[in-house]
């Protein structure tokens, strides 16, 4: 670190944001620690809006840089304006029964566990990252219901933040400025939701705009009682919707996929008739054509939700003034990052949370490791710029080769595991006098749950019970592990596994 960090941002104040606040106050060196957040509550993407808004949806193969800008500031700060009027994307993707898809032991806040598990509705997190602010001691560092609007680079590695927050009373937006010595990125990446281009469907939208939602407003089954549906994707989301409809929607629902997931076996569900990939949408007929050769017409489907996920985006960077963009659309991927946290060009600049890999335990790893390294108290030093540059390029050849996402780090490779230790080493441990956080122990019974339980059965690998093969009792007259609470325990049935409270 080239300068002495007094002052930093954070970001957005879900999980990640929650454990980087927490990290920075433990350091007990920071003078001032502001966490900016646009909502009006912690919780992130775990906030439940019932009511997703305007059912928006995204021109087909448009990127956030487009769906999202940059807002412009006013030219003379501080200002009071009126209120900007363009879809900012603020709304969460949680539907009324998402419940999460990792063991509560392995996902909770290390030192702030979920009250059950292992795995529980969407609520829980929400509150879990709550009281963690108030447990923390952080909630007094909290901005909240205000936005960041545009992030400028400044001279001696410092930032500029313009910051907007609306008044409801006056039904102004006050815009402003900060600056501070480091900030660090917590803005999650579940807002933007992206919908592939295919031959045909822009067309088709406008000609049947009711006809299509994404699955960012998706909230219950019931919603589509009686209708004809079709999902694309069969991804978490894909998966979750297509279960929950078809208790409620007109049978089968049918479900495109490109290829197997790891929930599939080699029949559909009852209820549920698989169709490839759609090939084209013809606006014209109202067809909606597959790549086998299959077809439905007008009156074949009621409605189309497209669960395909979302795209990271960061409105607020100012790329002109820092030299570039964040993000690399076409890789899907930052730029110049090492280690998925710190960046190569921007010394006193973090992000927290873009790795696919173990929420919330990734975070803490992530969020002490930058707070070690603001305070210049790091174990280990970080590589220079041409070290941590040749482990981006290394990656990224790795990554092709092998067919994964940059950022994706896998379990079952052993990869977490791995770069786990890479945040633990460059973090160390905290001071005699107890200045900062010390990064969780992940021991044997979490490390267990993470390996053999399962919130849907993947019939690819096991199909008893959504167990794995693992570690840990197994069959008949296994002895009992307790993990946090839960205790699991050999089922009557062999191979099988039980989970009681």
């Amino acid at each position: 670190m080239h300068h002495h960090i007094t002052s930093v941002a954070v970001i957005g104040a879900g999980a990640s944001g929650a454990a980087a606040a927490a990290a920075l106050k433990a350091e007990r060196h920071f003078d001032i620690i502001r966490v900016f957040e646009r909502r009006e509550t912690p919780g992130g993407t775990w906030i439940y809006d019932p009511d997703p808004g305007q059912s928006t949806v995204p021109t087909p193969g448009l990127l956030a840089p487009h769906l999202d800008p940059r807002s412009t500031a006013p030219a003379n700060l501080p200002a009071s304006l009126p209120p900007l009027d363009r879809e900012r994307w603020e709304k969460t993707p949680v539907y009324e029964a998402l419940t999460t898809n990792v063991p509560a032991v392995a996902m909770s806040f290390s030192d702030c566990p979920f009250p059950y598990g292992p795995f529980v509705p969407h609520w829980i997190p929400k509150q879990d990252i709550q009281d963690y602010f108030s447990r923390q001691g952080t909630d007094n560092l909290l901005a909240l219901g205000t936005t960041v609007e545009d992030v400028t680079k400044l001279p001696h590695e410092r930032w500029s933040l313009t910051l907007r927050k609306y008044d409801p009373t006056l039904r102004l937006d006050h815009w402003w400025k900060e600056e501070f010595d480091a900030f660090i990125l917590a803005n999650g990446h579940y807002s933007v939701p992206f919908i592939p281009a295919v031959p045909g469907l822009a067309e088709y939208i406008e000609r049947y705009p009711g006809k299509f939602v994404h699955s960012k407003t998706y909230r219950t089954a019931s919603s589509f009682a009686g209708r004809r549906v079709l999902v694309i994707g069969n991804s978490a989301s894909g998966h979750d919707v297509t279960m929950a409809l078809i208790s409620e929607a007109r049978l089968p629902v049918y479900q495109s996929r490109r290829s197997r997931s790891r929930w599939d076996g080699r029949e559909p569900p009852s209820g549920v008739a698989w169709k490839p990939i759609v090939e084209r949408y013809c606006a014209n007929s109202g067809s909606i054509l597959f790549a086998d050769g299959t077809s439905f017409a007008i009156n074949d489907i009621d409605c189309v939700i497209y669960c395909t996920g979302y795209q990271s985006s960061f409105p607020f960077w100012n790329g002109r003034a820092n030299d570039g963009p964040l993000w690399d659309y076409c890789n899907g991927r930052l730029i110049g990052t090492y280690l998925h946290t710190f960046f190569y060009k921007f010394p006193s600049l973090g992000i927290i949370g873009m790795p696919r890999t173990l929420t919330f335990r990734s975070f803490e790893y992530q969020a002490i490791a930058l707070a070690r390294m603001f305070a210049a108290r790091n174990s280990i030093a970080l590589p220079d710029r041409d070290g941590m540059k040749a482990w981006e390029i290394d990656r990224a050849r790795r990554c092709r080769q092998e067919r994964k996402k940059f950022h994706d780090i896998p379990w079952e490779e052993g990869e977490t595991l791995e770069y786990f230790r890479s945040l633990f080493g460059i973090a160390g441990l905290p001071t005699l006098e107890g200045d900062g956080k010390c990064p969780p122990v992940l021991d044997e019974s979490t490390r267990w749950a993470i390996e053999n339980l399962r919130k849907y059965p993947e019939p690819g690998k096991n199909q008893d019970d959504g167990v794995l093969d693992g570690p840990g009792p197994a069959g008949e007259g296994a002895d009992r592990l307790v993990v946090d609470g839960w205790v699991v325990v050999a089922a009557d049935r062999p191979r099988g596994l039980q989970v009681l409270p």
